[in-house]
């Protein structure tokens, strides 16, 4: 029983660095916190080769107008949370997109377990059964929960996947 909930842990948290990793491949460079970065040639709105504050201003006028949906040059809570929620729903349709994309083999418009899976899976298993024994130790588990929580900038210790428990 302890060995089938480790495994079933184990394999979600590959499914989720799986697809944490090909959502972060598949970023373009351009993208911040806040959406895609303006370009210099976006942001030089008269092509003069420099960006003036006018121009910066312009650019954050353009984005508060985008938010005012009601035009009365206020932006309410419920006017943020809609601009919040679209964009939300912009980037998830960007990430389902590009793994779509990338991984229906097919072209059927549905993943299986193998088109999802690929070969990362078993790239990512092999990483955390470090002795390549071919199995998952705990200590080799807890190794990985513990490079993923580094790399995910989370620094809570002691939580504890398998029982779900802190």
């Amino acid at each position: 029983m302890k060995n089938g909930i480790l495994m079933a842990s184990l394999s979600a948290a590959i499914l989720a660095a799986a697809a944490t990793q090909g959502l972060a491949a598949s970023d373009d460079s351009d993208k911040g916190h806040h959406g895609k970065r303006p370009s210099f040639e976006e942001l030089d709105a008269n092509g003069d080769g420099v960006v003036s504050r006018e121009e910066m201003q312009a650019r954050m006028q353009a984005r508060f107008d985008e938010a005012d949906a009601d035009g009365d040059g206020r932006i309410t809570r419920e006017e943020m949370s809609a601009r919040m929620e679209a964009r939300a729903s912009e980037r998830r349709e960007r990430f389902l997109n590009r793994m779509f994309e990338r991984q229906d083999a097919d072209a059927d418009g549905a993943l299986t377990l193998e088109e999802m899976r690929g070969d990362r899976a078993d790239r990512m298993f092999a990483k955390v059964d470090q002795d390549g024994d071919g199995n998952v130790s705990r200590e080799e588990f807890d190794a990985m929960k513990e490079r993923m929580h580094k790399r995910h900038g989370k620094h809570k210790r002691g939580d504890d996947v398998e029982t779900g428990q802190d």
